[in-house]
C-alpha cells in the first residue's frame, strides 16, 4: 500500500477511515500519472491529477495543464459525459482542493456542486490559502474525505511546490560535468566538450524540467552560453536565465542577450555595480536586482527569496565553481547530477566543479542519497538528493 495510508492521525479535523483496498492505490496511481504530464506547464503551481470512478470503472480523468488553466479537479469534471454518472461516485485527487479564488475559481465548492460524496485525497496542499479549509469545506458539506493514499510518492513529485510553500525558498539543482580526476577545465579554462553528445543532450532535457538557469558572470563570459534547453520539440516554456554578475559586466553582445525574447533574464548585482551598465543592461531587457554581499560574494540566500517572491520555485545551478560552493556552503542544494567523463586532465591549476569554504572533517562532508547511476555511453550520470 502506499505510505501514509493507514496513519492513525486525525488530519486538520477531516481524515476519515476505512478497510484497507487496493482500489484506492491503484486510482491514485492513475491520477498520479496524469499529473505529470503538466510538467513544465503548470509551475509554480503543482502537478495535479484527478480521476473519477464509479462502480469500478474510470467515468473521468483530468491534470492541471497549464499555469493560470483549469484546475485537475475541473477538467475531470468536465470529461464526464453526463451530471447524472457524478451521483455515488468517487473523486481521487493527488492534492487537496482549494478553496479560494485565484486565477481560477476554487475546487472544492464545484465538487460539492456535482453531488459526489466521496472524495480521496493524497495529501494536503502545504499553500496557506488552501492547507486544511479544502478537506474541512467537503467535510462540511457532508462530503466524507479519505487522506493519505500514495502521500509520499505525490510530495515526491511536488518537492519545489512542497519547498517554496514551506521554507519560501526555490528548489535547487546542482549540475556539473568533469572527468574521472574531477576537473571541469584545462588549466587554460578549455572546457568544451569534456562529455558526450549523449550527456549533453541529457542536460538540455534537464533545463526543460527547470524554471531557471542560474551561473555565475565567469561561465557566461567563458563558455557564452544561451542557457536554454535548444530544442524546440520540449514544447515547454524556457526557463528564466540567472546572471550573478556584481558589477554588472554582462556583455551586450553575448548569446544571453541575443536570446532575450526566448526567455527570462534576471540579472543579480551588488550596490556598487555601475549605474551606466545597469541602465544598459535594463534597456535591452534584463530585470536587475540590486543584492547586499554576504562577504566576497552575492548573497545567495537573498538571490533565493528573491526568486521564489517571482514565482521561480526550480532552478537549476550550473557553475562556475564559486557559485556552486556559495550553495553547498549554505546547504541550499536539495538534489545533484553529476556528468562524469572518462577522461583525465590533471594539473593542480585546473577548474574543480565545487569550490566555497568547503568542510574540515570528512565526518561533516555532504552525503548524497537514494542515489542513482546512468551509463551515458562513455560517459556515467551520478543522481541523488541531499
Amino acid at each position: 500500500m502506499g505510505k501514509g495510508f493507514g496513519d492513525n492521525k486525525n488530519v486538520q479535523g477531516v481524515l476519515t477511515f476505512e478497510p484497507l483496498l487496493m482500489n484506492h492505490e491503484r486510482y491514485m496511481r492513475w491520477a498520479l500519472g496524469l499529473a505529470l504530464k503538466g510538467e513544465g506547464f503548470v509551475e509554480p503551481n503543482p502537478l495535479a491529477g484527478a480521476v473519477i470512478v464509479k462502480n469500478n470503472r474510470i467515468i473521468g480523468k483530468g491534470f492541471h495543464q497549464y499555469f493560470g488553466g483549469p484546475h485537475a479537479e475541473i477538467n475531470a469534471i468536465n470529461s464526464v459525459k453526463t451530471p447524472k454518472q457524478l451521483k455515488g461516485a468517487t473523486f481521487y485527487l493527488t492534492l487537496e482542493p482549494c478553496v479560494h479564488f485565484g486565477k481560477t475559481p476554487p475546487c472544492a465548492p464545484a465538487i460539492v456542486q456535482t453531488g459526489i460524496k466521496k472524495v480521496v485525497i493524497s495529501t494536503t496542499d502545504p499553500n496557506p490559502l488552501v492547507k486544511g479549509k479544502g478537506m474541512r469545506f467537503l467535510n462540511r458539506h457532508g462530503v466524507k474525505v479519505v487522506q493519505g493514499i500514495l502521500q509520499e510518492e505525490v510530495k515526491n513529485i511536488n518537492r519545489a511546490f512542497f519547498k517554496l510553500h514551506q521554507k519560501r525558498l526555490p528548489y535547487v539543482v546542482a549540475k556539473w560535468a568533469m572527468t574521472l580526476d574531477g576537473k571541469i577545465a584545462t588549466p587554460k579554462g578549455e572546457s568544451k566538450w569534456i562529455t558526450s553528445q549523449k550527456s549533453r543532450d541529457y542536460a538540455r532535457r534537464l533545463r526543460s524540467k527547470m524554471r531557471g538557469i542560474m551561473v555565475g558572470i565567469n561561465t557566461v563570459e567563458k563558455d557564452n552560453p544561451t542557457l536554454l534547453p535548444q530544442d524546440p520539440k520540449f514544447q515547454i516554456p524556457n526557463p528564466a536565465r540567472i546572471i550573478l554578475d556584481s558589477n554588472a559586466r554582462l556583455p551586450l553582445n553575448s548569446n544571453i542577450i541575443k536570446t532575450l525574447l526566448q526567455g527570462t533574464v534576471y540579472l543579480m548585482v551588488s550596490s556598487s555595480a555601475p549605474k551606466n551598465k545597469i541602465r544598459g543592461l535594463e534597456q535591452k531587457g534584463c530585470q536587475v536586482f540590486v543584492v547586499p554581499k554576504r562577504g566576497k560574494y552575492l548573497n545567495l540566500v537573498g538571490i533565493l527569496r528573491i526568486l521564489a517572491e517571482e514565482g521561480i520555485n526550480k532552478i537549476m545551478i550550473e557553475g562556475g565553481g564559486e557559485v556552486l560552493g556559495s550553495a553547498f556552503d549554505n546547504t541550499l542544494v536539495d538534489e545533484v547530477y553529476v556528468f562524469i567523463a572518462p577522461k583525465i586532465i590533471g594539473a593542480e591549476e585546473s577548474k574543480t566543479p565545487v569550490e566555497g569554504k568547503g568542510i574540515e572533517k570528512i565526518i561533516r562532508a555532504l552525503q548524497l542519497k537514494n542515489i542513482e547511476v546512468k551509463y551515458l555511453n562513455p560517459d556515467v550520470l551520478v543522481h541523488g538528493y541531499l
